[in-house]
């Protein structure tokens, strides 16, 4: 295979398809609307569609994934940020990885697929940061017809719902085209056709991004997917779908050979290597050692031998360290009391400060963000504390990973802070 001497677009340039292939990161597991024909899911080899991915990975994880990749595949020319969630609902995830990206690979292209609810803020980070082509989906510009595709959105801890999450996620949207423009972006519309919801509505549509600078434009026939308010939607036939392609193309210029692609995309355009899956769940795994300055690593454990606590729960962590002959037992360490809401976490970070990472059974989001924040690795598993500290220190995979279930909190828990009930 010949090496990439110039980095093309296979998205935006139809030439470049068969040649230069591209990949998608997936470090952003959130979202920050929930539309009413996406199901996201994780591991799901045979399927075919934004939303899947076989692991989410860490920004240090992401770029060590894609050096490893690249040994394999010397024709990649774009990197690419596509969810599972929405990128800029994870924006601290998507811009730290984009920066470690750059200082690896700053001969890539970088793509950003986003809702466009979070975007205009984010619009400047990411023109520093060499981003040339995003892509904006964008379902309708009538409000009452948002509402109807989206059953909800979320900013700033409110909800919104029916016409007001349709207003809300519509202003959003067509404010941060002309930012995108502003800085020189490619920027590409997606619009997933809804047959009795947005068919009739795609010219306005068309008419209106072509209007705000929008480069090209994207027609996608809707996916019915299982669980989902839409699965028992028909999808549009090749015949409907060239009519409101004519329409549109009116306005605006058409892309015409979408693969639908993945959050882990890997390859050529519709010809995704499959055994990159595998090597993403590899990394997924992988504890990368990234402070040396700090020499010890704490657990939240019950008996000293597992990591079986949720991080509220524990009254108190115990640090461990690497030694030449094996790791060693250093103190246990009481943790701030609960109740004390975020002060609790950054009180529990200046006690770790000489720790490299945190293993926990389960933790919410808060403490995670301020320790992180801190410098701390928070690591999720349930196993041996040795198979966690074999990870942390010598790099191993962790086989013992935090199951979905494991604890009712965990990721998603949005409590106080005041202990768990």
């Amino acid at each position: 295979m010949e090496a990439v001497t110039k980095a093309v677009h296979p998205c935006f340039d139809v030439s470049a398809k068969n040649m230069h292939a591209r990949v998608h990161l997936p470090v952003a597991p959130k979202c920050n609307i929930q539309c009413n024909y996406c199901n996201r899911k994780y591991d799901c080899v045979n399927e075919s569609r934004p939303g899947v991915t076989a692991a989410v990975v860490t920004p240090h994880q992401a770029v060590e994934y894609l050096k490893a990749l690249s040994t394999r595949m010397d024709n990649i020319s774009v990197v690419g940020f596509a969810g599972p969630g929405d990128p800029m609902a994870n924006p601290e995830e998507t811009l730290e990885t984009m920066r470690l990206t750059k200082a690896a690979f700053p001969e890539k292209i970088f793509c950003l697929s986003t809702n466009g609810v979070n975007l205009a803020p984010y619009v400047d980070d990411l023109a520093s940061l060499g981003v040339t082509h995003v892509t904006v989906t964008i379902n309708a510009i009538d409000p009452v017809i948002a509402g109807r595709i989206y059953a909800w959105a979320r900013h700033d801890k409110k909800i919104y719902r029916g016409i007001a999450a349709g207003e809300f996620i519509v202003e959003r949207q067509l404010d941060a085209l002309p930012r995108l423009k502003k800085h020189g972006m490619v920027v590409k519309v997606n619009t997933i056709v809804l047959p009795t919801v947005n068919d009739h509505h795609i010219e306005d549509v068309a008419r209106t991004v072509a209007g705000l600078g929008a480069d090209v434009m994207n027609c996608i026939p809707v996916v019915p997917t299982k669980d989902t308010t839409f699965e028992a939607m028909n999808e549009p036939s090749k015949v409907q779908m060239f009519a409101l392609r004519a329409k549109a193309s009116g306005h605006i210029k058409m892309m015409t050979h979408c693969a639908r692609c993945r959050a882990d995309a890997a390859g050529l355009l519709g010809t995704d290597d499959p055994s990159s899956h595998a090597l993403l769940q590899e990394y997924s795994l992988r504890v990368l050692d990234l402070k040396h300055d700090r020499p010890y690593i704490a657990a939240a454990t019950n008996e000293g031998l597992m990591v079986n606590l949720h991080l509220g729960e524990a009254a108190a962590l115990n640090i461990y360290q690497q030694t030449p002959n094996g790791f060693r037992f250093v103190e246990e360490r009481t943790t701030p009391p609960s109740g004390g809401g975020e002060e609790r976490w950054r009180d529990l970070a200046n006690q770790l400060t000489d720790c490299r990472a945190l293993l926990v059974a389960g933790v919410g989001g808060t403490p995670t963000r301020i320790l992180q924040a801190s410098g701390l690795r928070v690591i999720q598993m349930t196993g041996l504390i040795d198979e966690g500290l074999e990870a942390v220190y010598n790099g191993t995979p962790i086989r013992t990973v935090k199951k979905a279930d494991a604890f009712k909190c965990g990721e998603t828990c949005r409590g106080t802070a005041s202990g768990c009930a």
